[in-house]
């Protein structure tokens, strides 16, 4: 039997918290998120963007070791901790290799776990139109936790966990309500988010350079008429001195004479041009009224194509 790929429910943002009994509060895990189907003998790990990376984390293709489900397809997120926190940067250098060789050498340096905090298939019938409290008693039954996988806890305390969630200064929260189905491509208020950061995928337009080596990437996201719009520029984050020189020898075969901006970069003078196809995840803290980003902060390159990344 082979299960396919479905694309999976998201939470919209809200600033406001949520009351009421019916409404519990989870981390929200700053990873990849991650579904995986089982159909009783075969395992696949697949992303929301419906790329398969089952490869990259061989720690989760044996199922039975944590689930006693005959066939199942869970919802979680991988995440990489580096200094006890979550890192998106750390996560991407495993889900961005492609061999498993390389996978092989890098698993004993870059350990994941996947959280898991929904259920939506099992033992051959779907679930997901039952309510989030019937699915989350389903995942108690069927899943075992072992260090490389774990059941994301939930809380009622909502604005409780929203604080620890700032004083430790992890990602947000995502709150749900227990009385929901999940509704496949789904995305409304019966999940709802609240980060401490915004983030977006930016694509890449130009780079500045210190001593030879690059030091800061001029960003950009498309409008509707495929028209590329600077949004800032970012040198600060997580990037190491040496995912600066890789970036800084990808950028030398990607030189353009003439800017892929419609408008003008404040450091147009210092900036080479480059063909815009490089994507990465930013954190920031808000919107200027000039439309760019405040404080923005690489936190790793993506696997995106550069046309989805929109105002």
């Amino acid at each position: 039997m082979q299960l396919e790929p479905i694309i999976p429910f998201e939470p919209v943002s809200t600033d406001k918290l949520p009351e009421g009994e019916e409404w519990i509060a989870q981390v929200k895990w700053d990873g990849v998120r991650m579904l995986t189907y089982y159909d009783g003998t075969q395992a696949r790990l697949i992303n929301r963007r419906l790329n398969e990376r089952t490869m990259q984390y061989p720690e989760l293709q044996d199922v039975k070791a944590y689930c006693t489900a005959e066939s199942v397809i869970l919802d979680g997120e991988v995440v990489s901790l580096e200094g006890m926190k979550p890192s998106f940067h750390q996560v991407m250098k495993r889900d961005g290799l492609r061999s498993a060789q390389k996978v092989r050498t890098v698993q004993p340096h870059i350990p994941i776990v996947y959280m898991i905090f929904d259920v939506l298939f099992v033992n051959g019938e779907w679930v997901n139109g039952q309510s989030l409290r019937q699915r989350q008693q389903i995942l108690e039954q069927i899943i075992s936790p072992i260090p490389q996988v774990q059941l994301v806890p939930s809380y009622k305390e909502i604005g409780g966990l929203y604080e620890v969630v700032k004083q430790h200064q992890l990602e947000g929260i995502v709150c749900k309500d227990l009385n929901s189905a999940y509704a496949f491509r789904g995305k409304d208020r019966r999940w709802m988010k609240k980060k401490l950061f915004q983030d977006t995928i930016a694509v890449v337009g130009g780079v500045t350079y210190r001593a030879g080596t690059v030091n800061a990437l001029l960003l950009g996201l498309y409008d509707e008429e495929g028209k590329l719009w600077y949004i800032g520029h970012a040198g600060a984050g997580k990037m190491t001195v040496q995912d600066w020189k890789t970036v800084t020898e990808k950028v030398d075969q990607l030189k353009l004479d003439n800017k892929p901006f419609i408008n003008n970069p404040e450091r147009s003078k210092e900036a080479v041009w480059i063909e815009p196809v490089l994507t990465v995840k930013v954190h920031f803290m808000e919107w200027t009224h000039n439309r760019t980003l405040r404080q923005p902060s690489i936190q790793s390159f993506v696997d995106v194509p550069p046309l989805e990344c929109r105002l």
